[in-house]
């Protein structure tokens, strides 16, 4: 009898373990046909860092290098950094110099209206010839761009700005003057998107007392954690240089940190990435930023959470990572109805310790945009949804707090970007 029941148990285990690896390694496609060598460039989300910061942990992967994993595997993969706190406005200007190089530039209009420099960073570009016609094809060099959290919303930003530019940048800067980002007319320089755990609505954890500071501080925390660095030996960049937060030579991270936590652009400006995560601040984003007609668009939703029977709320499972769960308690449970504000019910309980799942298959609050199921067949200029990954907190599907290697995964993911067609 003892024997039946320890065998029964082996049997059950290795039953979870296959079904674990089925809903979290068999990723969207395998073996498909490539027709297609677009650069794949990487954008972390809110709170995340460079490749040469954190002393080698890396965002994509942790432990595990993602970048590199994919170039193994036949896949050209970049790594961009940009403000890890800044807003989706920012944060798509400095990708943009950061993939195509030179210097970032907000807009004369956007830095008038809200306060902080017109100018950023030089960067040598990860792909300078981005956009330009390759000699050797006769073709425009494209790229793929994969955004976690809040990467996602700022590689839509970056898309709309590529295509459409802006009117209030175009009727203020003269054209001398004009940063091209703004002046739009660039059609097919990306060919896909890919958004994963992407609060395109929105997170209730935004609305949360002190709103997405206590998040960010906890964040910092558990990347030093995991890292096995100390608070003093951070190497982490907070990127905030438009608003004076630079890190002064001979200064402390610990000094550093605190004139960040701070400030006052946490509460006192809607650039910054506490308002653009907020489901009222994504409502706003999501009426002007559009799907583009030549997109390809693609997501992902996580979900790490279960519904308690007696209240209906949904509580953190036993994976989670301990730093989330008193947030996911509090999205599991939070509604709101007040006017002129995005209505909180119970759709949106379900969470990934941090992003609402809802949230994440595309824009809907405020957007026009088309959201369908992924059958096999893509079409640009509409989102597909390729599912929900089970069991998944914010952080697993990047390969930080968890055991489970996302390698295959997004080996997989780079074969379907890759068997998108050129035309």
């Amino acid at each position: 009898m003892l024997k039946a029941k320890k065998l029964h148990f082996l049997l059950v285990t290795m039953l979870c373990l296959l079904v674990t690896a089925f809903l979290l390694g068999g990723g969207p496609a395998t073996a498909a046909e490539r027709q297609n060598n677009y650069p794949i460039v990487l954008v972390h989300g809110f709170s995340g860092w460079g490749r040469d910061e954190m002393l080698g942990f890396k965002y994509w992967g942790g432990f595990t290098d993602l970048q590199e994993k994919l170039k193994s595997a036949g896949y050209q993969t970049y790594t961009a950094a940009v403000g890890p706190f800044s807003s989706n406005w920012d944060r798509a200007c400095e990708l943009y110099a950061f993939i195509k190089g030179g210097r970032v530039d907000y807009g004369k209009a956007h830095a008038a209206k809200y306060g902080h420099a017109r100018y950023g960073r030089t960067y040598q570009g990860l792909l300078p010839n981005w956009g330009e016609v390759d000699p050797s094809t006769g073709k425009t060099v494209k790229i793929h761009l994969i955004g976690h959290s809040m990467g996602g919303q700022t590689i839509r930003l970056l898309a709309q700005l590529l295509e459409n530019g802006d009117p209030d940048e175009i009727a203020t800067t003269p054209p001398s003057e004009l940063s091209p980002l703004f002046n739009g007319q660039k059609k097919s320089w990306i060919h896909s998107i890919t958004t994963i755990s992407t609060p395109h609505d929105g997170t209730t954890l935004a609305d949360a007392v002190n709103g997405m500071l206590p998040f960010a501080q906890q964040t910092v925390a558990l990347v030093a954690a995991a890292s096995g660095l100390s608070a003093d030996n951070l190497v982490y960049d907070f990127k905030l240089d438009q608003w004076g937060l630079k890190r002064q030579p001979g200064e402390t991270f610990a000094s550093y940190a605190n004139r960040v936590w701070n400030s006052s652009i946490w509460k006192s400006t809607h650039d910054i990435s506490a308002w653009d995560l907020s489901p009222d601040g994504a409502r706003e984003l999501n009426k002007w930023v559009k799907a583009q007609p030549d997109i390809y668009y693609f997501s992902y939703g996580t979900e790490a959470t279960f519904r308690e029977p007696v209240t209906g709320h949904e509580i953190p499972e036993l994976s989670m990572n301990p730093i989330f769960i008193p947030f996911a308690l509090h999205m599991g449970a939070y509604t709101r109805n007040v006017p002129n504000r995005v209505v909180i019910d119970s759709n949106w309980w379900k969470n990934d310790g941090v992003v609402n799942t809802c949230s994440m298959s595309g824009p809907h609050i405020g957007s026009s945009d088309t959201i369908v199921h992924y059958n096999g067949q893509a079409r640009p200029g509409r989102w597909h949804y390729l599912g929900l990954l089970e069991s998944t907190d914010h952080m697993d599907i990047v390969g930080i707090g968890t055991l489970w290697s996302p390698t295959p995964w997004y080996r997989n993911l780079a074969s379907l970007l890759a068997s998108l067609p050129t035309n």
